[in-house]
């Protein structure tokens, strides 16, 4: 019972709206639901023959789209369709007016005056896409989600020019590790120090660790798109060392170089904190011991100190891993074009195209991948090992 109240908070304000956001990936009531005649009547029609449907189909789709209309439904269903077949969200909204005019008792038979109102109606393909996407749970956000798409013939891929989000999955995936990576190259030695100094020394170095938390994430990822460019801080002060040509300078931002080194420095703090925890804990005693049988540093820091710390590089690694997965700012104001990550395409998706399937659809898929890796390294390392000191 006392934790009764936090639990209930976690469920309501975290658990339930994840899986709602989920169930947005297979979720496709809303064709079913505007058109159900229209639905109906297309599963009669045989769209491998390139024939337009019958006239029951556009009766029932006149009757359909008047309640629609009266409901102001129409426009969501033709922003639905529209992810499957561009044009179909404008087709929709311009037929809209007429069609809410016509009565379905007197003013049939609708086939010619459909098509005269707008000549897409006129296209088998259009009534393909409606029948196609028309069942109330479908995987066709995770087909887009992996560069296919659903058509009346099964699973194709998508268009050349539309597969992007396979490459943008396999970017994440890579400079993430990356980034990880440069955390852990820079964080032992620093963690290391900050282990082994006196207290009072090693409290003042974690102060300036701890400072990045201390300064906005905006600040800090804008900081860096001003040192990165190529008139900013660091092409200076190459150029007046000599080391780099004032024509050839270094092209370090809107890329991946400019993100793995802002999300380096960002999340650095996140690998140094844990490995500090697991080094303070291990005793000093050993390391003397192994000096005092001959042991050389190398050996004495390879064979006995090393070891020691992985724990805190686990947990380290974890940490980083998967906020570098996920993060979207600082990929979106340094990484230009070839440096966003598929979390850039969830945010763009749920913000400004609003096509929340595909979004749910991506972030399912990016979850399940995360999960996996998750369980790639508790079998290979093994998460009982890993520790926060």
């Amino acid at each position: 019972m006392l934790v009764a109240p936090l639990l209930l908070f976690v469920l309501f304000s975290f658990i339930v709206p994840i899986a709602s956001m989920l169930f947005r990936s297979v979720e496709n009531g809303i064709v079913q639901d505007t058109l159900p005649l229209t639905v109906e009547a297309l599963q009669n029609w045989d769209e491998t023959t390139g024939e337009l449907p019958d006239e029951a189909v556009y009766d029932a789709f006149v009757r359909d789209m008047i309640v629609a209309i009266d409901n102001k439904t129409h426009t969501r269903l033709g922003s639905r369709l529209n992810y499957e077949e561009t044009g179909m969200s404008s087709m929709f909204r311009r037929s809209g007016r007429k069609l809410g005019k016509m009565d379905p008792e007197t003013d049939g038979p609708f086939k010619d005056q459909v098509i005269e109102i707008h000549d897409g109606w006129g296209d088998p393909n259009t009534w393909a896409v409606i029948k196609t996407h028309s069942p109330a749970v479908t995987n066709g956000y995770f087909l887009n989600a992996v560069d296919m798409r659903r058509t009346p013939e099964g699973a194709q891929s998508q268009p050349e020019d539309k597969q992007i989000l396979i490459k943008l999955f396999g970017r994440t995936l890579f400079m993430s590790l990356v980034i990880t990576g440069s955390c852990i190259l820079l964080a032992y030695p620093v963690s290391y120090l900050l282990a082994n100094l006196p207290m009072r020394v090693s409290n003042l170095l974690m102060i300036l660790v701890l400072l990045p938390f201390w300064t906005s994430l905006l600040v800090r990822t804008s900081a860096w798109k001003v040192m990165l460019q190529q008139q900013g801080v660091i092409n200076e002060t190459l150029v007046w060392l000599g080391l780099v040509a004032d024509d050839a300078r270094l092209v370090i931002i809107n890329n991946q170089i400019g993100t793995i080194v802002a999300m380096t420095h960002i999340l650095l703090p996140f690998m140094i904190l844990p490995m500090y925890s697991v080094m303070q804990t291990i005793p000093p005693t050993y390391t003397r011991a192994a000096k005092s049988m001959g042991a050389t540093n190398w050996t004495t820091f390879w064979r006995i100190y090393f070891p020691q710390s992985i724990p805190g590089i686990g947990a380290g690694s974890i940490l980083v891993f998967i906020l570098a997965i996920g993060y979207y700012i600082t990929p979106e104001i340094v990484g230009g074009t070839k440096g966003v990550f598929i979390s850039n395409r969830i945010a763009y998706h749920i913000s400004s195209s609003l096509n929340w399937g595909l979004a749910a659809a991506l972030g399912t898929i990016l979850l399940a991948v995360v999960m996996l890796l998750y369980w790639c390294y508790d079998k290979i390392v093994g998460i009982d090992n890993v520790k926060l000191g």
